[in-house]
């Protein structure tokens, strides 16, 4: 390196010192200033908390810095900090969403289900079931025909020619009619004797096939679902007579007739099909079934405390709203209010002020015009209520051959669980008052309406045809 490179590298030192001074002086100058700073804060802290010194000489404290913004919680986060505030809101919604989802789970499960009756080892049919209802009652021949279908011998209680021709009229060989008279002790007796004699005698499926005996499933009773409506004192005793001893006395004489058979099999399943709306909400106007179908399921819960101890199960089938558009001739039917207006008009004019609109309103409310739920359902709760349910998994009572025990009420159709839960818990007057019910109207006003109707009697009946129509139901109107 020559003498001139040595001498610009030196002064190139010697101009890098200086910065290198100032930026060390300035980091001590900072350090330094920062410890006193800290040395200041701790005296001031100190000297303001000490007791011996005046509070005007005193220094203030210094304020605390703010602190620092919180941070943005995640979803999961604020999700968390609410179950743990709501602990109550959230268990009742797991509850409801797994409730939801196990009865979800199990009607699917229930619609996939193949159901068939037990077969004989020749392949012949071997489970009979007796279905006492009236024929041309929608039920009746739906289940009838389902139950053919699903490999029963079905027998219908018939006590008259044209019921019977009915049965014949469905043109299938396993269904068939069962005479059975309650009215006649004698007959009713000679046609129990014959169908115990045919359950007991071994059957041939097709010559040559090896005998089989018949083996009665269960007894299924349908007491008619018509029913008288309307205030109790425009319904004649004879009307309450007539229902009570067809619907009423008539099971009754029908359950005891059909008993020894039941005993006889010792596993039968006897099941009682009434409705569950009306009588679970008793609301005005349905007297006549509210106490039929009360009268009904006393029946079938003694009944069930007596047979019970022989092994034959009672199974009570409470039925909500059904859609018989699959069965159901296609007759014309009065629409609810029209059908309301036409028993109002049947009722002394006294009635008709007292009654008529809260009449007329609770059957435009009736669940009766909702659509049902299909036949299907019925179809699968009462297969499952007769099919005796399997042998227990449990590995001591299963080999021993133990079976479950059936429910003893079920329900089924739109709204027959919901409206007996409302009938049981829900006040009387909410009840009425979710109906349509809104009291009797004021005395002047139901004393003038029944003048009215007195002074118009005579005139009424005086007009002919329409014209007498026609002054009807312009009162019914006028009152609704």
């Amino acid at each position: 390196m020559s003498r001139d490179d040595q001498y610009e590298y030196f002064l190139e030192v010697l101009s890098s010192v200086p910065t290198g001074v100032k930026r060390y002086s300035l980091e001590v100058a900072d350090s330094i200033d920062r410890h006193f700073e800290t040395v200041a804060v701790l005296l001031r802290e100190t000297l303001s908390s000490a007791p011996w010194i005046p509070d005007v000489a005193r220094p203030t404290r210094p304020p605390r810095p703010p602190p620092p913004p919180p941070m943005p919680a995640g979803l999961y986060r604020r999700a968390q900090d609410w179950v743990s505030v709501n602990r109550v809101l959230t268990a009742a919604m797991v509850a409801s969403v797994g409730a939801t989802g196990v009865w979800m789970y199990r009607r699917r499960r229930g619609y996939g289900k193949k159901r068939r009756a037990r077969r004989a080892s020749n392949g012949a049919r071997k489970e009979v079931v007796v279905i006492a209802g009236s024929p041309s009652d929608p039920i009746t021949r739906s289940l009838s025909l389902d139950l053919e279908r699903r490999g029963f011998i079905v027998y219908v209680v018939v006590s008259s020619p044209d019921d019977e021709q009915l049965v014949h009229g469905e043109s299938r060989v396993d269904i068939r009619p069962l005479n059975l008279d309650v009215a006649d002790a004698l007959s009713s007796e000679a046609a129990i004797d014959h169908f115990s004699r045919l359950l007991q005698t071994p059957q041939h499926a097709f010559p040559g096939a090896g005998p089989h005996t018949l083996h009665l499933a269960g007894v299924i009773l349908i007491p008619d679902t018509t029913y008288p409506s309307g205030p109790i004192s425009t319904i004649a005793p004879d009307l309450w007579s007539d229902s009570l001893n067809v619907k009423v006395l008539g099971t009754i004489a029908t359950t005891q007739a059909l008993l020894r058979p039941i005993h006889e099999s010792r596993d039968a399943r006897v099941l009682f099909l009434t409705p569950s709306i009306v009588a679970s909400l008793r609301p005005p106007f349905h007297g006549p079934e509210a106490s039929i179908v009360g009268a009904l399921e006393a029946f079938a819960s003694t009944l069930r405390a007596e047979l019970r101890p022989s092994g034959v199960e009672v199974v009570q089938v409470k039925l909500g709203a059904l859609d018989h558009s699959s069965t159901h001739s296609n007759k014309r039917q009065l629409q609810p209010s029209n059908a309301a207006r036409a028993d109002v008009l049947s009722w002394p004019a006294a009635a008709r002020a007292l009654y008529g609109r809260d009449y007329s309103a609770l059957a435009s409310s009736s669940p009766s015009s909702v659509r049902g739920s299909p036949m299907r359902e019925l179809h699968n709760v009462v297969f499952d209520a007769l099919a005796p349910p399997p042998a227990s998994s449990h590995p001591l009572l299963g080999p021993l051959g133990w079976r479950g025990r059936a429910s003893g009420v079920r329900h089924v159709g739109h709204g027959a669980a919901l409206y007996a839960l409302v009938g049981a818990w829900a006040p009387a007057g909410l009840v009425g008052w979710m109906l349509g019910v809104r009291g009797v109207p004021p005395p002047a006003a139901a004393s003038s309406a029944s003048d009215d109707g007195r002074a118009q009697a005579p005139e009424a009946h005086a007009d002919a045809g329409a014209g007498t129509g026609s002054v009807e139901w312009e009162r019914v109107e006028g009152l609704v």
